[in-house]
């Protein structure tokens, strides 16, 4: 892997253009400072976390490692302004923000010496956040798990046409938690990726036990993307999950959904443990994960399977 010409791995100044995604509930600064040890970059998720309980992942994170590393903040958060100043006050160098406006912020950070990548799911979305002047984008096939794009673009055709359209750096996510996934992204296009599941189920993760082990039950089919009149998610099949689509087929309303989902639902599932009520998102790779293992060995297996793909390719034939 040419980690030094890679324009991911420059922008970050990491080893190698693997980030671990910023998820909620999951990744805490545990999870951040083993990546970026590894030579990722981590991502502490702001979007599950007080303001008082972000400021604390921070300053732990800065303790568990001198390496790069970064916050998720999703744009839609109730204390956002309280959480960009304890990232402007932390001198956290990396934001990702999502779901929402990248024209809001961008400059502001930019402003305060900080690299800015937003997260998008379709083209048009990938151009506002180039013209709104972030570093990097990344672009998020409907096989990621969370919140999730509501056209269903896949990361297979979103990376080629996201990439034929902007001159910045692009990291795909979306379906990815191997070293042939990797490749397969790189050859899409991409400079990097942002891999989200496959971190659920480390050793670091602040995920329960009890969730993470039903993500390494899940096969083939055993997610969905659903709740789109709210904001779309992937969800393990649960008991909660079928509670949604009875009231589907009753043809209820956005409000006797939302009612339904309540509040703290993600925690109930993805932090606490309770396959049948929580709320469990995951993406459809969660199919290919069939072990926990430390975050650093994960990181390890990407880029030496990455690795030996690229010399199986060199050999191949049409």
């Amino acid at each position: 892997m040419p980690e030094t010409e890679n324009r991911v791995s420059k922008l970050f100044n990491v080893k190698y253009p693997i980030i671990q995604a910023g998820m909620v509930w999951v990744s805490g600064y545990k999870l951040a400072s083993a990546v970026s040890n590894a030579g990722g970059l981590g991502l502490i998720g702001a979007g599950s976390m007080y303001p008082e309980v972000l400021s604390s992942h921070i300053q732990k994170c800065k303790k568990a490692t001198d390496k790069p590393f970064g916050v998720n903040i999703p744009l839609f958060y109730p204390d956002l302004e309280e959480i960009l100043d304890i990232v402007i006050r932390e001198e956290v160098k990396i934001v990702f923000t999502s779901a929402g406006n990248p024209k809001l912020y961008t400059g502001f950070l930019k402003e305060k010496g900080i690299t800015v990548v937003h997260v998008v799911s379709s083209v048009k979305f990938a151009e506002k956040s180039e013209a709104a002047g972030v570093d990097a984008i990344v672009a998020e096939g409907f096989e990621a798990g969370g919140h999730n794009g509501r056209d269903e673009t896949t990361t297979f055709t979103l990376i080629p046409m996201v990439k034929e359209k902007i001159e910045i750096p692009l990291i795909a996510a979306g379906g990815i938690a191997t070293g042939r996934g990797m490749l397969a992204a790189r050859v899409l296009g991409a400079d990097g990726v942002q891999i989200g599941s496959r971190f659920v189920v480390s050793e670091e993760s602040s995920a329960h036990t009890n969730f993470k082990q039903e993500v390494i039950n899940t096969e083939d089919g055993g997610t969905h993307l659903t709740l789109k009149e709210l904001t779309p998610v992937r969800l393990i099949k649960n008991q909660f999950y079928e509670q949604v689509q009875k009231l589907y087929q009753q043809q209820a309303s956005s409000q006797q959904l939302q009612d339904l989902l309540g509040r703290g639902r993600a925690k109930k599932g993805m932090f606490e443990g309770d396959l049948n009520e929580g709320e469990l998102e995951i993406g459809q790779i969660a199919g290919l994960i069939h072990e926990m293992k430390p975050a650093a060995a994960i990181v390890n297996d990407i880029v030496e399977e990455y690795r030996r793909a690229v010399q199986d390719l060199s050999g191949m034939k049409i």
